[in-house]
């Protein structure tokens, strides 16, 4: 059975803060010097972790074995047959720890597959919740989760993410502004006419990097 302590092993092993600063992180927690793709392969060979040693991931200070602890979830809800119980349990866990991130690339690893499909077939209402928060990696939850309903195309869903676009473009932070245009993207792609009928709607009111994103992938 793979444990927390394992986990922790290996990334200690991997771990090189010279050559793998992880300058990117703005966490407040300490860096252990892991590349991100040993981070990600670690959490592959651990997938099978119970919620359990999950939990005691998430409670390190150090940056990567929270994020490996994300990517375990991620990985969790993506295996065949994995039960709707399953991904419940981890969708709670995500929001019931969501303190524990502290960066937005924790938030992409997860909140698609974790946050997103699981509410896929159920109310959206929790992303609304999060976008009206005051934490902006909470508010970038909510603008990244609905990415799990453009790939495959998911009408409702979509609708919804149009729906939490329109609440968060005009956030001042680039934690969540970003996501906004990315989101938008992707909608792009799978639901061309809602997404020009949004930019039409907002028109220059819509900031520029979210507007040039957001056409990045409509059709001709």
């Amino acid at each position: 059975m793979s444990t927390a302590a394992a986990a922790l092993a290996d990334l200690h092993a991997a771990a090189d803060p010279v050559a793998h600063p992880n300058r990117h992180y703005a966490g407040e927690g300490p860096v252990l010097g892991v590349r991100m793709g040993t981070v990600f392969d670690i959490a592959k060979s651990h997938a099978g972790m119970p919620l359990d040693e999950v939990g005691l991931l998430l409670d390190e200070q150090a940056y990567e074995p929270r994020l490996a602890a994300f990517c375990v979830l991620d990985f969790q809800v993506r295996r065949p047959g994995v039960t709707d119980a399953a991904r419940a349990e981890r969708y709670e866990l995500y929001l019931r720890r969501h303190d524990r991130i502290d960066s937005w690339d924790m938030v992409d690893r997860a909140a698609p597959r974790v946050i997103g499909m699981f509410l896929r077939d159920r109310p959206r209402d929790p992303l609304f919740t999060l976008a009206a928060a005051s934490d902006p990696l909470r508010r970038r939850t909510a603008m990244t989760a609905p990415l799990a309903y453009t790939r495959p195309p998911h009408a409702d869903g979509i609708a919804d993410l149009l729906r939490l676009a329109e609440i968060l473009a005009d956030d001042p932070d680039p934690v969540v502004s970003k996501p906004v245009g990315i989101a938008l993207k992707h909608a792009g792609a799978v639901a061309p006419e809602a997404v020009r009928a949004f930019l039409a709607r907002r028109g220059d009111r819509l900031p520029a990097p979210i507007r040039r994103e957001a056409r990045a992938k409509l059709p001709e």
